[in-house]
């Protein structure tokens, strides 16, 4: 479906063993969503509005709302004054300007920020969501960047873990995520039941379950994977290859209006290269589209 898509790393290190580590540390169960640096070299974009694209929306508050659910790195995050920052938060900010709008992240949890937009309560979602076809029953996706599940495991792990075959481990996902629902899931059933999911709120806990040995591995799409184990002071590292590949996209309402000023928004940073600028920025040089589609179909089709 896509080449395989793979996280590089350009991030300052952060106070002592990073953030997951130094958590662990601390205390069994100690989580945070904040976030020490950004990527070297990083601003948030400020781009003109472009009349033409911002005419095929008409939005009457003048703001871009995006649901979103950090910790989701490099996606997106808290950073440590607490403002969402994130690849997805910079493509959104970017595509608002170039719509006349200003951006509004809103910080929800992840199960519920589709049926927000389903119900109008916010404008969009973006929040790392696979495009597939259960959820294009109800939304479309304006897809921006190809992604597949990557497994991750604790260095010094007890259990052989893979993940092709793994009955008898324990593996910890990011609740609602496809992770969850199309990986572990059916591969536990496949396994009679021997496999133990910890399902977590976000994916920095299911990282910190490995660290902290409540987990023999964690499954995440690949950008995430990548993140905690270059976050992990050597404590993780990736663990068979990369599979089910498939786009990530900004939720949208059904046949909304929202859907193709948001594609046009995005085939504009692409033709400029501004698109490029942003994925390079936080470390992401794989999988990026050529043009902006609608559930995986241009535009115009």
């Amino acid at each position: 479906m896509c080449q395989k898509s793979k996280a590089k790393t350009m991030y300052k290190k952060i106070a002592a063993s990073g953030g997951l580590l130094a958590c662990a540390m601390l205390a069994a169960g100690c989580v945070t969503n904040v976030e020490s640096s950004t990527p070297d070299g990083w601003e948030e974009p400020h781009l003109d509005k472009v009349p033409e694209i911002a005419a095929l929306y008409d939005d009457a508050d003048g703001v871009l709302t995006a649901g979103t659910n950090p910790p989701f790195a490099p996606f997106e995050f808290k950073d440590s004054d607490g403002a969402i920052v994130g690849v997805e938060m910079d493509m959104m900010k970017a595509i608002a300007d170039i719509l006349g709008l200003e951006f509004q992240p809103v910080e929800q949890d992840f199960s519920m920020i589709l049926p927000a937009v389903q119900s109008g309560q916010i404008d969009i979602g973006a929040s790392g969501f696979t495009d597939n076809e259960e959820r294009r029953k109800n939304f479309d996706f304006i897809d921006h960047l190809y992604a597949g599940i990557q497994w991750a495991e604790r260095t010094d792990g007890i259990k052989r873990v893979d993940p092709s075959n793994p009955c008898g481990l324990t593996v910890a996902v990011q609740r609602t995520t496809v992770s969850e629902t199309d990986d572990v899931i059916p591969k536990k059933d496949a396994c009679g039941g021997d496999l133990r999911i910890l399902s977590y709120d976000t994916s920095d806990n299911a990282a910190l379950a490995v660290i902290m040995g409540r987990a023999d591995a964690m499954s995440a799409d690949s950008p995430v994977s990548s993140w905690a184990v270059n976050r992990s002071d050597g404590k993780m590292r990736m663990v068979g290859d990369m599979f089910d590949a498939a786009p990530y996209g900004f939720a949208v309402p059904k046949d909304s209006k929202l859907g193709p000023a948001v594609a046009a928004a995005l085939n504009h940073l692409i033709e400029t290269g501004e698109y490029q600028k942003i994925l390079e920025r936080w470390g992401i040089s794989d999988g990026l589209v050529e043009e902006a589609m609608i559930n995986e179909r241009p535009v115009n089709d």
